[in-house]
């Protein structure tokens, strides 16, 4: 198992190309405009941003609503991470670096995992792993953050949208915790509705975050909801962009 605390090395060869995983084809692709910097596509939709040796570099937007989510709870530092959707490791790695923690990644794709550590041999633990399994498997009270980043194609499985994962999640996280979930969503916001309504019945506060066009316009796009007993802010040191929306769920009722 790779050392959560070690400091990542830089790559010393060409690492860009195409390589197979169980789940189709892995691209890794260099960004021109950035020295050092790649994109990771899985099956073609671009996964992570990852600088290796800079695990301070949060590219996508929506990464950075989650560490803002993480640094508005206010945790006491050490604490451990779940992050259920590995790819190429790149907020587990921010959250490694900005808060000293202990990050497990989880992945399904057992040559991914392995793609990934060869590649970018990121400084946090990778556990091949069913997301659903591995949060059912997790000891109750034992984590601090768990942070769902699943997809199969544009949507979430389903198995990791049910009250009865949620009572899953919820049982996990130590008092004061928080779990934070990548939602694709467009016209309506029906998925982030349906999951907010499930997150209500466990959680006392939850909160959503998106950019303009997705809250108001309907294009499809990344949501980022966060649920926790403790009241949730998103002021942390990586807010989101100028434009962009921050909205508050009615209160919850909390069972």
């Amino acid at each position: 198992m790779p050392n959560p605390r070690r400091k990542p090395r830089t790559p010393k060869r060409r690492i860009a190309g195409s390589y197979p995983i169980a789940s189709g084809h892995a691209t890794i692709v260099a960004d021109p405009e950035r020295d050092g910097a790649y994109i990771l596509e899985v099956n073609n939709v671009p996964s992570s941003y990852v600088v290796p040796g800079a695990p301070e570099v949060l590219e996508y937007d929506y990464m950075r609503w989650i560490a803002s989510f993480i640094e508005g709870v206010a945790l006491p530092v050490p604490f451990t991470a779940v992050h259920l959707g590995a790819a190429g490791c790149a907020l587990p790695s921010y959250v490694q670096h900005r808060w000293d923690s202990e990050n497990i990644a989880v992945e399904l794709d057992g040559a991914l995992a392995k793609l990934v550590r060869d590649v970018f041999d990121p400084p946090v633990a990778i556990k091949v792993a069913e997301a659903r399994a591995f949060t059912h498997a997790i000891a109750p009270g034992s984590v601090d953050v768990i942070v769902r980043d699943v997809f199969a194609g544009p949507d979430t499985p389903r198995p990791l949208t049910t009250v009865e994962y949620y009572r899953a999640v919820y049982r996990s996280l130590r008092p004061g915790g928080v779990f934070v979930a990548n939602i694709g969503d467009a016209q309506g916001l029906a998925r982030t509705r349906a999951e907010l309504a499930g997150l209500r019945q466990l959680f006392a506060h939850t909160r959503v975050a998106a950019s303009a066009p997705v809250l108001t316009g309907g294009a499809y796009g990344n949501v980022v909801v966060a649920a926790s007993d403790t009241p949730l802010r998103f002021d942390g040191e990586v807010p989101s962009k100028p434009g962009q929306l921050l909205i508050d769920d009615s209160p919850a009722r909390h069972d």
